[in-house]
């Protein structure tokens, strides 16, 4: 069963006024990071008076006594006031200089007798869940990690830019952005914040209300693993404009030749097995167990799979060995040899 995304936790929280200090939010999303102790600040603190009632401290200047001076301060025209700690290791098990062990004691102590007039929030990358200071946060306030949105909420996610812009989009090309960004990609650093900026381009190379999929080839940054995924994409849909496009733009990104062939392989190699254990009865979540690879990509695997037949898929890895065997033996220049493996596919 699904847990419930903190974002949406917090959400509600804050909605209903049960946000109960100190809080802790960690995770690989500093995205929705700031937009928490930004919704916090918006719901407590006057606008006109944000300078005299919202602290934040560097941890690496922090001190016990500094920062007990900072929540014991009262707010000014204002319901609360926020102290916000900025990447606060202790929490996640690591040594910060200048706060000793004693301090950390400390600081356990007054976590449980915070002032109710103050909201404290530590933020961190991640957490060590048996380090008193993380028990003590989460037994006398809230811990959030903000991970990766789910699918569902990162297409909403995306949506919601587009509209705040007056911009409409497919189903099926914010899907391909998806795709695109790697944001699923397990050796991936790109997050939300990523994302936002690549959405803005997006939004400032179209040049008409519905976003086209040249704005989204011409724009999304991405990795090359998902290029070539949304390559395979207009390939499935026998988009070969779209295809050609793709591959252009990794040829002349300077992509080596035989990375850009590696990666086709793989992912047709995906798909053919995709395809098979299906045919053979296997279940998505099992076939993404035996692959270990995210369940987004398993789904899309799948989706392509039933795109084509056994034997296409089959065709298409030959003609992709057979591209590199004779680039490797200079019989076909490499980019008229890549060209070919599209027309054919």
């Amino acid at each position: 069963m699904s847990t419930e995304h903190d974002f949406k936790r917090i959400k509600k929280d804050i909605k209903t006024d049960s946000i109960k200090s100190p809080l802790f939010f960690f995770g690989r999303e500093d995205y929705l990071i700031k937009w928490a102790i930004d919704s916090i600040v918006d719901k407590y603190i006057d606008p006109s008076f944000i300078e005299m009632n919202f602290s934040l401290i560097d941890s690496s200047d922090i001190t016990f006594l500094n920062l007990m001076n900072q929540c014991e301060t009262l707010p000014i025209m204002s319901s609360r006031r926020v102290v916000v700690v900025e990447d606060f290791y202790p929490l996640a098990g690591q040594k910060l200089k200048g706060f000793s062990d004693d301090d950390e004691i400390d600081l356990a102590d007054y976590l449980k007798r915070i002032p109710e007039t103050c909201i404290l929030i530590f933020t961190g990358k991640t957490a060590d869940k048996r380090r008193k200071l993380y028990k003590t946060i989460n037994q006398y306030g809230s811990c959030y990690e903000f991970k990766e949105l789910d699918v569902s909420s990162l297409r909403k996610f995306i949506r919601k830019r587009f509209n705040e812009r007056g911009k409409s989009i497919k189903p099926s090309l914010v899907n391909q952005i998806i795709e695109m960004s790697g944001y699923y990609d397990k050796e991936s650093d790109y997050t939300l914040y990523n994302l936002d900026n690549d959405l803005r381009k997006v939004i400032a190379h179209s040049k008409d209300e519905e976003i086209k999929a040249d704005d989204v080839i011409n724009c999304i940054s991405g990795n090359i693993e998902k290029d070539i995924f949304a390559m395979i994409d207009a390939l499935s849909l026998n988009k070969k404009d779209e295809a050609f496009s793709l591959l252009h733009n990794l040829l002349s990104s300077g992509n080596n030749i035989f990375k850009i062939l590696a990666l086709i392989c793989m992912q047709f190699e995906t798909i053919l097995f995709v395809k098979e254990h299906k045919e053979e009865g296997y279940s998505l979540s099992d076939i993404n167990k035996e692959l270990g690879i995210h369940e987004y990509r398993v789904k899309k695997a799948s989706m392509f799979a039933n795109r084509y037949s056994l034997e296409q898929l089959q065709k298409a890895l030959s003609l992709a060995y057979q591209v590199e065997k004779n680039i490797k033996e200079g019989i076909l220049d490499s980019r008229l040899a890549l060209e070919m493996l599209i027309s054919q596919v």
